[in-house]
């Protein structure tokens, strides 16, 4: 690479690139996990005066579902 090209920026990995929350233990779709209600807003997206930050206020969340 020369000194006047440009690179390429690095991706973004951080949670909103990714579409999950913290909360979130996958990416919707993946095998093996299913929506779930919210355990910190228990389904209504908000916390007290602001949107839940665990579900990012949808009031959902993907984890992973039992299996044997």
């Amino acid at each position: 690479m020369t000194a006047h090209s440009k690179r390429k920026p690095e991706p973004d990995h951080s949670e909103s690139a990714t579409g999950l929350n913290p909360g979130d233990q996958a990416t919707p779709g993946t095998p093996g996990t299913g929506e779930n209600v919210c355990a910190k807003c228990r389904g209504t997206g908000r916390v007290g005066n602001g949107s839940c930050e665990q579900c990012g206020g949808s009031g959902r969340v993907i984890e992973g579902i039992g299996g044997g």
